[in-house]
């Protein structure tokens, strides 16, 4: 029985797909979610591209389609299958293995992204469960990335042999420029990727302990955090969201910036939400620029935020957890017995600041938040321009202001760069 042997037991959906035994010093196994991506081959040949690890890795390539899928699309992946077979064999003896898992033989219906990271992540802490290595690492990116060529070597020097970081969300940046896609594409793209790193940062000066991305492209989780965290969902979108959400109470999860993903900017209607989606309705309406959260919200929450020592040493029998001093949209999104409820409890179950804090923050995790800007906007705030957001937003935290919306991702990501 290896670490994992139970856990797949009772939890993976089907069993040991991939008969060949993995190599004894495999220590990174990467998932590839492949639907539609006849183009996968660019991201083999990416990776091929990269500086070697110390260590083996394996690629697990899960093709898969949802019930919903017209002919066209199916055809593409059978064609992703089928390139990705071809790749294999016209490119042998290199420090990774290819291994594409027929999802469709697998399972007739029911696809979704999250049911392919599944399928694919259960596979690889299988194989991991093999080797009896817990600390194996599983990378998540998806069939229309690139990646900087030494992504593997930084993962594994960030991950490896370090038991204080067990995940982590790996810095990713758009193109946003170049001849493959058409400049309202580009620009379609700086927006939603500024709102992206606007909410991170937001989150940053609102005092939120867990501040990081949750790209689905762009995560790395040891085998035995994953089994910790019950393993990933089967959500149709935002898998990689509810994932992170179950990681980070647990600690030891970090932003990892010494290596890129990129992930396409190309339209897709694949998932109901997500950078698909939106670049194709900004592409197709270019004039309407995009709305983000009105960065009041972020100073409200901040005014919350510093409040939590104060809940923590507040009697339940004096003033109700102080429910009446909260901030007006708090009030708004919490009714005061749900408040009172939750922070006696939150109270009671923990011994000092440092716990009630964690408790606290696990409660009103990055979810909660998403729940409360949305509850906000359209009664206490007005949605507003990304570019006017995020540029007010530098001036509540004392930054310079660059000018344009290149000026203003760049100064964003080097934000996220710099922690």
């Amino acid at each position: 029985m290896g670490f994992a042997s139970a856990w797949l037991e009772q939890n993976s959906l089907f069993s040991r797909i991939i008969t060949e035994a993995p190599a004894q010093n495999t220590g990174i196994i990467v998932v590839v979610p492949a639907f539609d991506e006849p183009g996968i081959t660019n991201l083999l040949d990416s990776f091929a591209g990269c500086s070697l690890p110390p260590c083996r890795v394996e690629i697990l390539i899960v093709v898969n389609a949802p019930d919903n899928a017209g002919e066209e699309s199916l055809i593409n992946t059978r064609n992703t299958a089928a390139a990705a077979d071809s790749w294999k064999k016209l490119n042998q003896n290199l420090f990774f293995n290819v291994y594409v898992i027929d999802g469709l033989g697998l399972k007739s219906s029911g696809w979704s992204v999250g049911l392919a990271r599944k399928t694919g992540m259960d596979e690889a802490l299988r194989r991991f469960d093999l080797l009896n290595n817990p600390d194996g690492i599983i990378l998540n990116i998806d069939a229309d990335c690139t990646v900087k060529n030494d992504y593997f070597e930084a993962v594994y020097s960030e991950m490896a042999g370090r038991s204080d970081r067990m995940a982590c969300s790996v810095y990713f940046e758009h193109p946003v420029s170049g001849d493959d896609f058409t400049e309202e594409i580009y620009r379609s793209v700086k927006l939603y990727e500024l709102h992206m790193r606007y909410f991170v940062q937001g989150l940053s000066y609102a005092g939120f302990p867990w501040v990081h991305h949750t790209v689905g492209s762009a995560i790395a989780i040891k085998a035995i955090a994953y089994v910790k965290a019950g393993g990933m969902n089967k959500r149709s979108a935002g898998e990689d969201f509810y994932f992170i959400q179950k990681l980070l109470p647990a600690g030891g999860f970090f932003n990892l910036t010494s290596t890129t993903v990129y992930p396409s900017p190309r339209v897709s209607t694949r998932v109901p939400f997500g950078t698909g989606p939106v670049i194709s309705r900004l592409a197709e309406s270019p004039d309407a620029g995009l709305l983000s959260y009105n960065p009041e919200a972020f100073r409200e929450l901040r005014l919350f935020f510093s409040m939590i020592d104060g809940f923590f040493c507040e009697e339940t029998n004096t003033g109700i957890n102080k429910y009446s001093d909260l901030p007006p949209g708090i009030r708004q999104f919490i009714s005061s017995e749900d408040w009172d409820t939750r922070v006696t409890e939150i109270r009671n179950n923990t011994s000092g600041m440092d716990s009630f804090r964690k408790r606290f923050f696990s409660w009103f995790n990055m979810f909660r938040i998403v729940k409360y800007l949305n509850s906000v906007h359209g009664t206490h705030f007005k949605k507003v321009p990304v570019e006017e957001a995020a540029s007010e937003l530098l001036k509540m935290m004392g930054k310079d202001n660059p000018a344009g919306l290149t000026g203003l991702l760049n100064c964003f990501r080097q934000l996220d760069l710099n922690g």
